[in-house]
């Protein structure tokens, strides 16, 4: 559900498609209750909780140890957070909360302090998506963003449990990605189900001890510990996509613990589940045929076609052409379960850079089609090697275990079978995607009641119009449940994650200012997408 996304820094790979993680860090450009049988008071203490001693306390109360952020000689990242001052240090959090005492695991975060300590605000903890996305990387590129503001705050980046440098889940799958689409007939969708099946037991065979303690609410807890160890009453947040739905969580369980919230991409709860592509057809039909008018325009570069028309009529071609005869791209063979993943991969980003990327990995596709042999580009080179092999396979295990821990799915195929098949004809390209099943139809039923979010909260709502990820719909509906929000929207754009990243002066102002007051917009703010 990033799916795919794509940020920028630890590699250049295609993320599965639509809770896409945050675009901003230098290099990673291509590529969510209570709950029976749980305590109450193994749980972190909220308001209105019954006094007593803290069973959390050795967690709050611990005492970090800050280090070097760089673990070797080949990790840039790492190099990068040197650069920007920053230090890392390991927090140690339960497993399972309703048994503190038990098995603990780490999460890994990173810190650069605020110097302009006179004006101190207090830590900003930041998660750009995912689920199964890293961002104790992301502290550089945002305190770039911030600008001036930066400098009264504590930008902490996390590895969120189970990600990055947390202590791992690998279902070792063969697979960086758990999403396919369904294909032409029965027998492709078969082939998928049993794809599907396959990966949830390698789950169950490899991480089944902590599958069930990967899900956004246990992420939201270890979250208040960091604050707790951070030795701070409230933190501040800013939450891209799947964050978005990570900063619901977490200021519906703790509230009054947060002071000032921005969410970008943002997510209606009451949509998050393991099925939350169903319905994006429309926004990624509409990026697709911004992208093709950008394509036509640049028909001597990559010879796609001369019209939005004729470029949408080639990537027609290509894909059933894919669902005929597999095609060859170097040592890959992309199939008509691959090449639709791989069309939803080339739509997050709003830019030339992107957009470019995209119309070469399609022009490689309509080579490879027409027989000829092809090496294919670089991103679409990293997008297969994510989708086909097992290189990646944590990122996939750790974002399919979070979202089938958090909601149980439909476990009988013949749902997804009638869904694919009654939107097939709509959009032939897309809704084998995102109506197919997933590994979560096979999971293990989750051990809480996912997150009501209700209780109004004045945060401040970013969204394009267009996003074909976190679409615009699910922003207006979290601005409507908080009477006391304020959503900023950028018209007239097709990007998943927009400050600090898309180059909207308008909404970047528009947050920093903010970030510097803690005050609100007087009302919603509407931003054109600036002429590119």
């Amino acid at each position: 559900m990033s799916l795919p996304a794509a940020r920028g820094h630890r590699r250049q790979k295609g993320h599965p498609p639509v809770l896409s993680r945050f675009p901003g860090t230098a290099r990673r450009a291509a590529l969510a209750l209570t709950a029976a049988g749980l305590a109450l008071t193994a749980l972190p203490a909220t308001a209105g909780a019954s006094p007593g001693p803290d069973p959390l306390a050795r967690y709050h109360d611990q005492r970090l140890t800050w280090k070097s952020c760089v673990l070797g000689p080949d990790d840039t990242a790492g190099e990068e957070l040197e650069q920007a001052g920053a230090r890392c240090a390991d927090v140690t959090v339960p497993l399972d909360y309703s048994d503190p005492g038990g098995r603990t695991i780490t999460v890994a975060i990173s810190r650069i302090r605020a110097t302009d300590t006179s004006h101190r605000v207090g830590p900003l903890l930041l998660n750009g998506g995912g689920p199964g996305g890293t961002s104790l990387g992301d502290a550089p590129v945002v305190r770039k963003a911030m600008k001036d503001v930066a400098a009264r705050y504590d930008v902490v980046g996390v590895d969120p449990r189970f990600v990055g440098r947390s202590t791992p889940l690998d279902c070792r799958w063969p697979t960086g990605s758990a999403w396919r689409a369904a294909g032409e007939d029965r027998a492709g969708f078969d082939r998928m189900a049993a794809f599907s099946k396959d990966l949830a037991r390698h789950c169950r065979t490899h991480a089944g001890d902590v599958l069930p303690h990967a899900t956004t609410r246990n992420t939201a807890r270890d979250m208040d510990v960091i604050r707790a160890a951070l030795g701070e009453r409230r933190i501040s947040y800013l939450g891209y996509s799947y964050g978005s739905y990570l900063g619901e969580v977490y200021t519906t369980m703790f509230p009054g613990r947060t002071d000032r919230v921005v969410l970008d991409g943002v997510i209606d709860p009451d949509r998050y589940s393991a099925r939350l592509w169903r319905g994006v057809e429309r926004a990624n039909r509409q990026a697709l045929e911004g992208w093709a008018s950008w394509a036509a325009a640049r028909d001597a570069a990559y010879g796609l076609g001369r019209t939005e028309g004729e470029v949408l009529a080639t990537v027609e071609r290509v894909r059933a052409a894919a669902a005929r005869t597999p095609l060859r791209l170097g040592g890959h063979r992309l199939d008509e379960h691959v090449m639709p993943v791989v069309a939803l991969n080339g739509l997050s980003m709003h830019n030339d850079t992107r957009y470019g990327d995209f119309a070469q990995g399609m022009r490689d596709m309509l080579r490879a089609s027409q027989g000829q042999r092809v090496t294919p580009s670089p991103w679409l080179a990293g997008v297969l090697e994510f989708v086909l092999t097992g290189t990646d396979s944590p990122y996939g295990s750790a974002q399919t275990a979070i979202v089938c821990g958090d909601n149980a799915a439909p476990r009988d195929p013949e749902v997804y079978w009638r869904d694919v098949q009654r939107t097939r004809a709509r959009d032939p390209l897309f809704a084998p995607v995102t109506q197919n099943l997933n590994p979560c139809a096979y999971w293990d039923r989750p051990r809480e009641r996912p997150t009501t979010v209700r209780d109004d909260l004045p945060a401040l709502l970013v969204n394009a119009t267009g996003d074909p990820r976190t679409y615009y719909d699910g922003a207006k509906t979290v601005r409507a449940m908080w009477p006391s929000s304020r959503l900023v929207t950028l018209h007239d754009a097709d990007q998943h994650g927009v400050y600090g990243v898309y180059g909207s002066p308008c909404v970047d102002d528009t947050v920093n200012a903010y970030l510097a007051t803690g005050r609100l917009p007087a009302r919603d703010v509407g931003c054109a997408a600036p002429a590119r």
